[in-house]
């Protein structure tokens, strides 16, 4: 987490920096937005295209031909197979400088969608024995067409790029089948950040409950760490009538639930840092007059801070043994850590608002609280300064609190929001690579 504090004066710097080089790349900026609106109907279709047929991680075969066939088409230099199913496209411009990093997810979930709409999925899959649809219930769609649109976009203007491009079509966002490897964390060990080496990365996500033509952003801890606990607790079984005869462990888990709930409020400083422990599940017996021997529970770990999320995960292994040890049971309790804590560079992110204020203009560019929501970008942002943006996906005038939520089989989108995705994108490779002329490679 070493981009997690930087120390203001280089932020101060760079953000003063900046202003200066927008403006000697401001032919630059005007040719990029001008080339994104003229691509908007592309951008619209593929992102249709992509919705009536999702596929979930690891499976993004058609979606990621389609986007291989594309960047071939604009001449990128094209890796297919990356972290099983990703596609990576890189763009040398035509003078040398630094290399910059764009990434999209590609996988759907499985949901069935409610949506009354010509291109809405009807893609059905069994999914953990369980027969169910498949839904781009998150917006992946819009974020894999934005990028296509914008490596469009500079591929026309490469001549005038001093660096290289990478365009990164990242699998299983969502995460993987139990006990398979994806995703994010995948493509960085299989060194997608390498060979040539990024300097910087960026990445955006469409919101349902964010207008068009607004982007939402962060310094520093922007989205939560999310991590999956389970506790096991053994006891002793008994027939229902005579309790004293067991070590009961499902009054035993019900205390540990409880005592779960005092590590939010009495043992992080809230006011510093929110967190959550939620217990999702809770398993245990078979008949309602027989006490088992063993209970098992499991939940998820949200934390904004990578020290608040390892004092979670102590503060659970001390509750549960304890508990389970006074009543005369034991606990077992495993964590499997699933993804960091997503960190904004604050040196990038000063240096880059100024790109964001011209993008979408001033008053529609705004700094958010940060969520508890999770994001496998941050495995990105562990190696090279990074930088994730909200943009607005929901229609003009609507309330946000008629917004279909994302993961829900309601989801939609207002597509007139993907232009300003594109344009995001594209320019915020432009400007990082003209603005950092001295990592030449």
């Amino acid at each position: 987490m070493r981009h997690l504090i930087t120390p203001i004066c280089a932020a101060v710097a760079l953000a003063l920096a900046t202003p200066a080089a927008h403006a000697q790349n401001a032919a630059l900026d005007a040719r990029i937005a001008q080339l994104a609106t003229q691509e908007e109907a592309k951008v619209i279709a593929w992102r249709r295209d992509i919705h009536e047929h999702p596929e979930l991680g690891n499976q993004e075969t058609r979606t990621a031909a389609l986007v291989a066939a594309h960047l071939k088409k604009l001449g990128l230099e094209v890796q297919t197979g990356v972290g099983r199913t990703g596609v990576v496209g890189i763009l040398r411009g035509g003078k040398p400088g630094p290399v910059v990093a764009l990434r999209a997810d590609m996988d759907g979930l499985p949901l069935t969608e409610a949506n009354d709409l010509p291109f809405a999925s009807k893609v059905k899959t069994t999914y953990l024995g369980q027969p169910v649809g498949v839904m781009h219930a998150c917006g992946h769609d819009t974020h894999v067409a934005m990028l296509m649109g914008a490596a469009e976009v500079l591929s026309q203007v490469k001549a005038d790029l001093p660096g290289t491009v990478k365009f990164i079509f990242q699998p299983a966002e969502e995460g993987s089948l139990p006990g398979v490897e994806g995703g994010a964390k995948l493509m960085v060990k299989e060194g997608v950040l390498d060979k040539p080496k990024v300097d910087a990365v960026f990445g955006v996500h469409i919101n349902s409950k964010t207008e068009v033509g607004n982007l939402n952003y962060r310094p520093g801890g922007e989205m939560a760490s999310s991590d999956r606990f389970t506790i096991k607790v053994h006891g002793k079984g008994a027939h229902g009538a005579y309790p004293w005869n067991s070590v009961d462990p499902v009054v035993t888990a019900a205390q540990i639930i409880m005592g779960l709930q005092t590590i939010v409020s009495r043992e992080v400083k809230l006011i510093d840092d929110a967190a959550v422990v939620t217990v999702g599940t809770i398993n245990g017996g078979v008949r309602y007059n027989v006490i088992p021997p063993d209970v098992e529970m499991s939940g998820t770990i949200r934390a904004l801070n990578p020290e608040v999320q390892k004092q979670i995960w102590a503060s659970i292994r001390r509750i549960a043994t304890n508990i389970a040890e006074s009543a005369g049971a034991t606990a077992e309790v495993s964590i499997d850590p699933y993804v960091p804590v997503t960190i904004n560079s604050p040196a990038l992110t000063a240096q880059m608002l100024p790109t964001l204020q011209a993008v979408a203009g001033n008053a529609n560019v705004h700094e958010i609280k940060a969520v508890t929501g999770a994001e496998d970008f941050s495995f990105y942002q562990e190696k090279v300064p990074g930088l994730f943006l909200f943009v607005g996906g929901m229609g003009k005038g609507q309330d946000p609190a008629t917004a279909a939520d994302h993961h829900t089989a309601g989801f939609r989108i207002d597509e007139s929001g993907l232009t300003l995705g594109v344009k995001t994108l594209a320019t915020l490779a432009a400007d990082y690579l003209t603005a950092n002329p001295a990592k030449q490679k």
